[in-house]
C-alpha cells in the first residue's frame, strides 16, 4: 500500500526532523528523545528549579576559570599587595626663583621692598612602602621621605595614615615609618643571598602614581656596586632586574615567586631604560631594625679604597702611581686613609685581599658586602697577600665618618 503525502505534510515533516524532535516548530520537549543534545538544552532553558538556572551554570564555569587564570604571580600579588602601601610626602623647599631675584639689578624693576615670589614653595612626592609589623612599622626609601617628618599613607583598602618618620639613612637610601594602627597585613620577607640571574621578580609599587601597579621580569644581575650603578655616594650591592620600575616604585617590596620579598625598588637612575634595581632585603631590614631602635645607623667604616684589578688597570696603576703590581687580578687596596681602623692596624696600599673572615672574595663588592653585614663593635679578620705572602689583620671597624 502507498502512502501520498501533500506538499504540507512534507514540509512539516522535514521541519520536524531538522529542529531535533519539533523543538522550533511544535514548541513541545515531550517529543525529543531522552538523549537527544537539544533536550539537554532545552531542559536549562525551560526548567525553572534554582539548580538548572543559567546563571547559576555559567556562574560556576566563571568561577572555576577565575581560578585556572590565578598563576604564581597573581598569588604572590594577593599574599603581599594588602601590605604595600602608597607614601605622600609634602616638603618645604627653597625657591629658586626668588633667590634669583636678590640680584640688585633685577630689584631695580619691582622695587626694593618688594618681594614678587614667596622664599619657599611646597614640593610633592609620591613613593611606596611596605608594612613589617602589625603594629604599622613601615619600610621605604630615604629619598621618599626625605626632608619632612611626617607623610600620609595609603594603605589598598583605602585606608589613610599620618605617618611619623623615624629615621633615615641617606647612605644605604632606607628609611622607616610609623603609623598609628594594629593588626595590619604585613609582607613575608625572603632571602636574597642565593639569587640566580634568570629567576622571576615582581615589582609592586606605585609608578607615576598608578596605584597598586604590577611589573614583572627576571633577575637580571646581582652584587651590583654602587660605582657600576652609578650612585657612588651609596652603600649598597644592588639587585638589578627587568621588571619595570619608575618614579613612585621607590620604596616598594621586589618579591620572589613565592610573594616574599627580595628587596626594597629604588628608582635612582633617570636615565635606566628597562633595568631597574633594588636594595636586597637582608640589608634593608638590617638598616630598619637600626633606625626604628635608635633613630640612626653607624656603618663600619675600615678607611680602604678597593679596586678589581684587570691587565689595563695594572698597566695604568703601574704607570700613574707608585706602586709595582705583578698582579693583573684580585683585589688591589689602593689607598689607605690616614688614622682610620686600616692603617691603625698595618694595612698599606699594594696589597690584595684574598679573604676576609675566613672567606675567599674575588671582588671588591663581595669585600663590601661582608663589611657591610657587619656592626662597628665586630671584629673583622682581613688576610691579605703582600709580597708574595699571606698575612692577616685584624681589625675593628669605626662609624663611618660624617665628612667621607
Amino acid at each position: 500500500m502507498t502512502m501520498k503525502l501533500s506538499y504540507k505534510q512534507i514540509a512539516l515533516y522535514v521541519s520536524f526532523l531538522i529542529t531535533g524532535g519539533g523543538l522550533g516548530l511544535f514548541g513541545s520537549r515531550y517529543l525529543m528523545p531522552q538523549s537527544s543534545p537539544f533536550r539537554q538544552l532545552q531542559n536549562i532553558t525551560t526548567d525553572a528549579s534554582p539548580e538548572n538556572q543559567v546563571p547559576f551554570r555559567l556562574g560556576r564555569s566563571v568561577e572555576k576559570t577565575d581560578r585556572s587564570r590565578v598563576n604564581f604571580i597573581a598569588n604572590a600579588v594577593q599574599k603581599t599587595g594588602p601590605a604595600v602601601v602608597r607614601i605622600n610626602a609634602t616638603r618645604k623647599v627653597a625657591n629658586p626663583i626668588a633667590d634669583a631675584f636678590k640680584n640688585p639689578l633685577l630689584r631695580r624693576f619691582f622695587g626694593e621692598d618688594e618681594q614678587p615670589f614667596p622664599q619657599e614653595r611646597i614640593e610633592k612626592g609620591t613613593g611606596s612602602g611596605f608594612i613589617l609589623s602589625q603594629d604599622g612599622k613601615i619600610l621605604t626609601n630615604a629619598h621618599v621621605v626625605a626632608d619632612t617628618d611626617t607623610v600620609e599613607v595609603t594603605m589598598k583598602d583605602g585606608r589613610n595614615f599620618e605617618g611619623r618618620v623615624l629615621g633615615v639613612d641617606n647612605i644605604t637610601d632606607v628609611a622607616v615609618v610609623k603609623i598609628p594602627a594594629d593588626k595590619l597585613p604585613t609582607v613575608k620577607l625572603g632571602n636574597s643571598q642565593n639569587l640566580i640571574p634568570g629567576e622571576w621578580a615582581i615589582a609592586i609599587g606605585n609608578p607615576l602614581g598608578l596605584d597598586n601597579t604590577v611589573t614583572i621580569g627576571i633577575i637580571s644581575a646581582t652584587d651590583r656596586t654602587s660605582a657600576q650603578v652609578g650612585v657612588s655616594s651609596k652603600r649598597v650591592s644592588f639587585i638589578q632586574t627587568d621588571a619595570a620600575i619608575n618614579p613612585g616604585n621607590s620604596g616598594g617590596p621586589l618579591l620572589n615567586s613565592q610573594g616574599q620579598v627580595i628587596g626594597v625598588n629604588t628608582a635612582i637612575r633617570a636615565d635606566a631604560q628597562g633595568l631597574g634595581f633594588a636594595i636586597p632585603i637582608e640589608t634593608a631590614a638590617r638598616i630598619a631594625d637600626e633606625l626604628f631602635t635608635k633613630g640612626r645607623v653607624d656603618h663600619p667604616f675600615l678607611g680602604i679604597e678597593m679596586v678589581d684589578l684587570t691587565p689595563e688597570k695594572q698597566k695604568k696603576l703601574n704607570k700613574e702611581t707608585s706602586l709595582t703590581l705583578k698582579q693583573d687580578s684580585g683585589i688591589l687596596i689602593r689607598r689607605v686613609v690616614k688614622d682610620s681602623p686600616a692603617e691603625k692596624v698595618g694595612l698599606l696600599s699594594g696589597d690584595m685581599i684574598v679573604k676576609i673572615n675566613r672567606k675567599s672574595v674575588k671582588t671588591s663588592a663581595q669585600v663590601q658586602k661582608q663589611v657591610d653585614l657587619s656592626y662597628v663593635e665586630d671584629i673583622l679578620e682581613i688576610e691579605v697577600q703582600r709580597n708574595g705572602r699571606i698575612q692577616a689583620f685584624k681589625l675593628q671597624p669605626e662609624p663611618f665618618p660624617k665628612n667621607k
